[in-house]
């Protein structure tokens, strides 16, 4: 686990923009049931962690993508983010959205993107990988290049790298489940029996609540 990982993981759990609740689950808009919720919106509100995204978000790109030309934010999370790297970095930006406006040119990708721009996409939070790849998918058929997609976390779902695989597109993100785990750990935010709870819940987070249920009976 690097360093980059740890130090984004313990500025989440800070903010509370990561929370994990073990013996009292969230839910969330899928229906799933979940011991852990991410808002990473919340990075906006505080200048030195949003600071600390935009330049980790900045120095990633330029190591692996130099030759980026454009950066494409996902609605609605990572358009602030993204939009702090393209001024950062002197480049254009877009964003994505989920659905095509309802009215007017009825969009998806809102700003001005050249044919042919090789463009990398900035997410906020990557669970199952879906809107991510909307996103890519979006882009590519607009007739640009996507060259990789950067995003703060990732709850490291099994089905993502598979996905990402499939779509031919890399995903690199600044802190994951792991590091979110080992840091709770460390500063007692979780004991060892809820950190069972939450290695469980990634490995079937869809049935997950269900089997919750059965053990509670």
């Amino acid at each position: 686990m690097s360093t980059l990982e740890k130090l984004t993981a313990e500025k989440l759990l800070r903010i509370k923009a990561v929370k994990l609740q073990p013996s009292n689950p969230f839910t969330w808009a899928s229906g799933w049931k979940s011991p852990i919720y991410c808002d990473n919106r919340k990075l906006m509100s505080y200048p030195a962690i949003r600071n600390f995204i935009k330049v980790e978000f900045c120095r990633l790109i330029l190591e692996k993508y130099p030759q980026v030309e454009a950066i494409a934010g996902v609605a609605t999370g990572a358009i602030a983010p993204g939009a702090l790297v393209a001024d950062t970095l002197g480049l254009p930006f877009v964003y994505i959205r989920s659905a095509p406006k309802d009215h007017g040119l009825e969009n998806l990708i809102e700003g001005d993107l050249k044919p042919k721009q090789k463009v990398v996409v900035v997410e906020d939070l990557v669970s199952t990988g879906q809107s991510s790849l909307r996103a890519v998918e979006v882009v590519r058929r607009d007739g640009s290049d996507v060259l990789g997609i950067v995003a703060v976390f990732t709850y490291d779902f099994p089905v993502v790298q598979q996905n990402m695989k499939e779509a031919r597109v890399e995903l690199t993100t600044l802190s994951n489940y792991d590091a979110i785990l080992d840091e709770a750990l460390l500063t007692d935010y979780i004991d060892e029996s809820e950190l069972k709870t939450l290695q469980d819940w990634r490995k079937d987070p869809k049935n997950w609540g269900d089997s919750t249920k059965r053990l509670k009976k």
